[in-house]
């Protein structure tokens, strides 16, 4: 969707609403009120009252109203794929299969936060062995999250669905090109906790955003580009409240000379084009041995026929949703060949009005944008390499580090585990995106912090510590009645328990 990022106003007001419009043909989707720091600041004590009643409830009982939540999602999936279609203008294939991913994380951490974070034994040592140590995981109380438009379900959901079971309330901002499906989350949940302010949505510009981060909230989860999660950054340090940031990627596929080329093409391709090109672990970059280059070439041309950007049915391929990523599509696409790339598919004349075609250029300079910065439109830019070491070499070589993928049936995961890169996938393209056991992050310039799985389940916690003295201590040497001679033994039983060498068993 295209939103109005200079809203109309009227005699000289302040405009107090916004459009959301379909990227494809620019019809009206819906019309959002711009909620203001006043209003964010109301959702977010609306939050902070509820959670003393959600963050009360047993671990059991949350895990019931998440999952009736997952039951009316999926009961409704497809109402809520026709609105991800108006606002991104994405396949409603593809935005059906967003939801999915979503409705299994959602069911994962409702069933796995109680064993993740529910109160845990450990050991005290010799030391303390007269101490029961126990360690749980609380909520923070309220988290606040803003969500991207290219995946307006599974994205956001990836923070909201862990932080709710966590026990944390939620005070989540849409992108303002997907408003309405940030709304209908929001209104879903709300019928299923009775009317509770647990989950709200706040819409709005970059302003509201930034009331957001601003507000008090206990931590923020941003997913967006890396310019604007520098400046959330810079908005929570404010208050001192911790953020997660998962940024933007420039991410690669490997193809090692014994991968199988069909399914490395089929791969790059997806990763490389599906949701026109806009996706952050997305494939941008494919380095080929050299020795495998041309038969790659042939397969992934020849899986390329036919497939196009366009509104109609028979297009695989949705808009740019957000426009002024056009211009930078082309500025890479020209550059690149400027810089002497050449053009196996699409090219400069491929971006459009509102879509672009599928490109695809090979012998790419690693000087060009087309290498060095993020695309977010549907091009691959592909090159050869003399062996897997320079591919590692050319893939680390970057600022980013949030995804890729490695194709090679004997090196898969040496190769993969080279890469500088919180997630990679062997044999397969942002597969971990869809194991909710996995976390989901990045490191560098693709920001820090994870989402899913029991690591994305900490995140919206804090540890608390709790030790309970089961009988006096032999020799109590925190207190001020520790004589010399206790000192001695102390001295004596830590030289006999770490003085020696050790060995690992």
């Amino acid at each position: 969707m295209t939103a109005t990022l200079e809203p109309t106003t009227t005699k000289g007001a302040p405009a107090s609403t916004f459009d959301s419009l379909n990227p494809a043909n620019g019809d009206l989707v819906g019309t959002y009120p711009i909620a203001g720091k006043a209003d964010v600041d109301a959702a977010v004590a609306r939050a902070r009252e509820a959670a003393g009643w959600w963050g009360a409830l047993s671990f059991d009982e949350r895990a019931e109203y998440l999952l009736t939540w997952r039951s009316v999602i999926t009961r409704r999936i497809a109402q809520l794929a026709d609105i991800s279609h108006r606002e991104t203008g994405k396949p409603h294939g593809d935005a059906q299969l967003e939801i999915v991913l979503a409705i299994d994380h959602i069911t994962w951490a409702a069933k796995h936060a109680k064993k993740v974070l529910g109160a845990r034994k450990v050991k005290a040592g010799l030391l303390m062995a007269n101490q029961a140590a126990s360690v749980e995981y609380n909520p923070l109380g309220v988290v606040g999250v803003i969500g991207p438009w290219n995946y307006p379900v599974f994205t956001p959901v990836g923070s909201i669905a862990y932080a709710l079971a966590a026990g944390n309330t939620v005070v989540f901002k849409p992108s303002e090109y997907t408003p309405g499906v940030g709304q209908w989350l929001a209104d879903t949940f709300t019928e299923v906790v009775h009317g509770r302010p647990v989950l709200q949505v706040v819409t709005g510009l970059g302003a509201t955003g930034n009331a957001l981060c601003t507000a008090d909230v206990d931590k923020l989860a941003f997913t967006g580009s890396g310019p604007t999660g520098k400046k959330v950054m810079a908005a929570c340090a404010e208050n001192l409240t911790p953020v997660i940031i998962e940024a933007g990627g420039k991410d690669s596929l490997i193809v090692d000379e014994d991968a199988d080329l069909t399914k490395a093409a089929e791969a790059a391709l997806w990763g490389g084009m599906s949701n026109a090109g806009q996706t952050c672990i997305g494939t941008e970059r494919v380095y080929v041995h050299e020795r495998v280059f041309d038969s790659f070439m042939t397969e992934i041309l020849d899986q390329a026929k036919g497939l196009r950007a366009g509104a109609d049915a028979g297009a695989k391929i949705g808009p740019i949703t957000m426009p002024s990523q056009l211009k930078i599509i082309q500025s890479h696409i020209d550059d690149a060949i400027a810089k002497g790339a050449n053009v196996a598919l699409g090219g400069s004349d491929a971006v459009g009005e509102r879509f672009v075609q599928p490109t695809i250029l090979t012998h790419v300079p690693e000087n060009s944008t087309e290498i060095t910065e993020e695309t977010f439109g549907p091009t691959l830019a592909i090159n050869p390499v003399k062996s897997m070491a320079e591919a590692v070499e050319l893939t680390n070589a970057t600022s980013y580090g949030l995804a890729g993928a490695v194709f090679s049936k004997k090196q898969g995961m040496e190769i993969a585990r080279q890469i500088r890169s919180g997630m990679t996938s062997v044999n397969a393209v942002i597969a971990f995106a869809g194991v909710p056991t996995l976390p989901f992050g990045g490191v560098g310039q693709s920001g820090f912090g994870r989402i899913h799985g029991p690591d994305g389940l900490k995140e919206f916690t804090y540890a608390k510590a709790i030790t309970r003295q089961k009988f006096r201590p032999v020799m109590m040497h925190t207190s001020f009645t520790r004589d010399a001679k206790t000192d001695s033994r102390v001295a004596q039983l830590i030289t006999v328990l770490h003085g020696g060498k050790q060995t690992l068993k």
